[in-house]
Parts: C-alpha cells; sequence; structure tokens
C-alpha cells in the first residue's frame, strides 16, 4: 500500500493552485494541492498505526510556524513540472530530514527536498514553455500557517485520501 506525508495549503491558497491545476495537471482530481514532506512510499496496511505514531513523535518536536510562497519555478530539464516555490524553511526541512530517516521506508523516487506546491505537470515540451512563460509573469506573496501535517494513503483508483491529521507540538 502507498503512503505519502503531506502540508494542506489554507483554502484560498489551494483555490488559487486549483483554478490552473484542473487545465493543467492530470492528478488534480486525485489529491488537493499539497507540499510534500515524505514522497509517496511503500508500507504494510497493518503498519498505519506504527507509521502514525512515528510521525506523532516527530510532530511534537516542531512548534506552528508560518512559510512564504513566493513566486512561480519549474523543475525543467528534470520534468516538465511549474510549481509555486515555497521559501526555504528551517522546519519543513527538518520534518522532511526525520522522515527520512531508517525509521520509515524509503521514497518510491528519491529527489532533493524542493518544497512546492505543484500547478502543472505531464505537460509536452511546447506546453510546459506556454504554461511557464505564461504563469511565470504572476505575482505570488503568500504566507502560510502550518500547525499539522497529515498521513494519507492511496486508494485503489488512484486517489489519496487522509489516514491521521498529526498537530505539530502536541499529543
Amino acid at each position: 500500500m502507498k503512503f505519502g506525508v503531506v502540508i494542506f495549503p489554507s483554502k484560498k491558497l489551494q483555490d488559487l493552485v486549483n483554478s490552473y491545476r484542473k487545465r493543467y495537471d492530470p492528478h488534480y482530481s486525485l489529491i488537493p494541492p499539497h507540499l510534500t514532506l515524505k514522497g509517496p512510499f511503500e508500507a504494510d496496511e497493518n503498519d498505519m498505526d506504527a507509521l502514525a505514531d512515528k510521525l506523532k513523535v516527530i510532530a511534537k518536536k516542531y512548534q506552528p510556524f508560518t512559510y512564504q510562497v513566493s513566486k512561480v519555478k519549474s523543475f525543467q530539464p528534470v520534468s516538465n513540472v511549474v510549481y509555486l516555490k515555497v521559501d526555504p524553511h528551517e522546519t519543513l526541512s527538518a520534518l522532511n530530514e526525520e522522515m527520512q530517516s531508517d525509521e520509515f521506508p524509503k521514497n518510491d523516487e528519491e529527489f532533493a527536498f524542493v518544497p512546492h506546491l505543484t500547478v502543472a505537470q505531464s505537460l509536452s515540451n511546447a506546453e510546459h514553455h506556454d504554461v511557464y512563460n505564461s504563469l511565470n509573469m504572476l505575482s505570488i506573496e503568500e504566507e502560510e500557517k502550518v500547525d499539522r501535517f497529515h498521513l494519507l494513503y492511496q486508494l485503489e483508483n488512484g486517489a489519496w485520501t487522509v489516514y491521521e491529521t498529526i498537530l505539530l507540538g502536541r499529543e
């Protein structure tokens, strides 16, 4: 079974991201806009509670925080993904690092941690060029408050759903 750990942004920011995702992201209907803390990984369904317990231990170490979303960027030439850049943040990096420890299963894909909100993906080179150049003109300055993250699992139809919401800084 596939699992992941994400932060969902505010409704306001989700609405902004979805205004583009519904046109440019084939995963639009499978998961809401999110910032990935730990990408998809395989684990046994019977391990769900143990995974949640490990995440709760991590969450207790961190207090709620804010992060900034500042501009449109792209992962090209690695992939034709257009995203909203989340400015580097010590807590985001620390949470990701703890979730990459040997206590957790390894991610399906090992990429460097780049906090972001995907706006468009699976684009041809020409589509990527057009979408990126169009969205790159947007002025984006958003501040988001985080007080929780979510352990998700993937359903048979490919959609993701929340297994448990874990609050920062408390039980």
